[in-house]
């Protein structure tokens, strides 16, 4: 191969580690969910899955499926240090490895793969590792490409190990359904049925300059797709692109239609927004309001600042100005707020002591929640709050940087 590529999907991650921390959990039916009621099933374990439990699915549903279920709420930092123990194993074969997930990460071994004697030398190595140090399986696919090596990891779960050499993608893409491939959702499928393209053999025959006609330089891209062609390189997080906005949103409880309750929630989102733009040491001038109501309609308003910010209490009160602007037509189901154009933070301390008093108050509120957790202090008129904090670890998760979470 010109270039090697893994793709390490961790299999039924979350599950798995709830498995490994509690013996009490293994070989029984496990999912893991957020705190709320109104959550869904982030991942099961295969034991549930025998049963038809899947992602997504409301608690109801999974427990219409498996009576017997068990439901784990979430342990963001053990997945996370769990996660971050893994890509060290990871980074000891090449340098060249960029997370992908919390659980999923591409690896260009190219250069590495004769040092630890072949590529399936390398993948035993990594197996067996994250086998003994943390007691979890993951499956392992080998390709050409990004693309390829991500759709092979699919094919063997769990615990598997899926090479497509260059003589073989042909005949591996020939008859697959297009949504097989990373990239194409049930959106882009129904387009591309209407086109009589059901396959990714048909999608790599299909005319590139028709398909660019259609969807613009997207077309180029999916004629590529369908012929298993991707040029794009492994990326490692110190080279990766800088980070635009970072935001927190939460899906309710209940819907609210009270202004007090929903200033509660923005305030707690405030604070979650503000602390980690100054734990990297940035600030933003556009602060974002987003609300879903209770029949799911979305909108998202937007407010540029006189200068930037990342102080708390200034992102609230942003966005309690976007809030007033608007007039609620619906009880809200969710609420985010995003602070984007960001920018290094400047280091001008406030001239006037009442500003001085309230940054030294916000660093040493930093201090602790950084050490011992979100809200472990926080304001007076979030103590009453029961739901404070993250429940549900971002997909986009990194070890490094700023990423927008969603919290359901």
């Amino acid at each position: 191969m010109e270039r090697i590529i893994l793709h390490i999907d961790m299999n039924a991650f979350f599950a798995s580690v709830e498995q490994q921390a509690n013996p009490a959990l293994r070989g029984k039916p496990v999912a893991v969910s957020g705190s709320s009621s109104r959550t869904v099933i982030l991942t099961a374990s295969y034991e549930a899955r025998a049963y038809g439990v899947k992602t997504g699915m409301t608690l109801w549903e999974a427990r219409q499926k498996c009576p017997g279920l068990i439901l784990v709420p979430t342990s963001n930092r053990l997945y996370a240090w769990v996660s971050s123990r893994i890509i060290d194993i990871l980074r000891d074969y090449t340098p060249l490895v960029e997370v992908f997930s919390i659980d999923e990460a591409f690896l260009d071994i190219t250069g590495s793969v004769r040092l630890f004697g072949g590529v399936e030398r390398i993948c035993a190595l990594i197996k067996a590792r994250i086998r003994e140090d943390h007691g979890i399986t993951c499956s392992i696919g080998v390709a050409p490409n990004k693309l390829l090596a991500k759709l092979a990891s699919d094919m063997q779960k769990p615990d598997g190990l899926t090479v497509i050499l260059p003589d073989r993608v042909a005949g591996v893409l020939e008859r697959l359904p297009v949504t097989e491939l990373c990239g194409i959702g049930r959106k882009m499928e129904r387009h591309l049925l209407m086109l009589g393209i059901r396959t990714c053999g048909e999608l790599g025959r299909y005319d590139a300059g028709l398909l660019e006609k259609k969807f613009g330089v997207v077309g180029r891209r999916l004629h590529q797709m369908g012929r298993g062609i991707d040029d794009s390189p492994v990326i490692p997080e110190e080279e990766a692109a800088e980070v635009k906005s970072v935001g927190h949103s939460t899906t309710l409880k209940k819907d609210l239609t009270e202004r007090d309750d929903i200033l509660r929630v923005l305030l707690q989102l405030a604070e979650m927004v503000g602390r980690r733009a100054r734990r990297h040491g940035v600030a933003g001038k556009t602060v974002h309001l987003t609300v879903r109501y209770a029949d799911f309609t979305t909108f998202e308003k937007q407010e540029i600042q006189p200068a930037p910010l990342n102080n708390s209490k200034e992102i609230y009160r942003a966005a309690v100005q976007i809030l007033d602007s608007l007039e609620l037509a619906q009880a809200v189901r969710l609420l985010g707020i995003r602070l984007s154009s960001l920018r290094p933070a400047g280091e001008q301390l406030p001239l006037f002591t009442e500003e001085q008093t309230s940054l030294k108050v916000t660093e040493a509120m930093d201090k602790v929640n950084n050490r011992h957790g979100d809200f472990t202090v926080t304001y007076g008129n979030l103590l009453d709050q029961q739901d404070k904090g993250s429940h549900v670890i971002s997909p986009a998760w990194k070890p490094e940087g700023i990423r927008n979470v969603g919290v359901d």
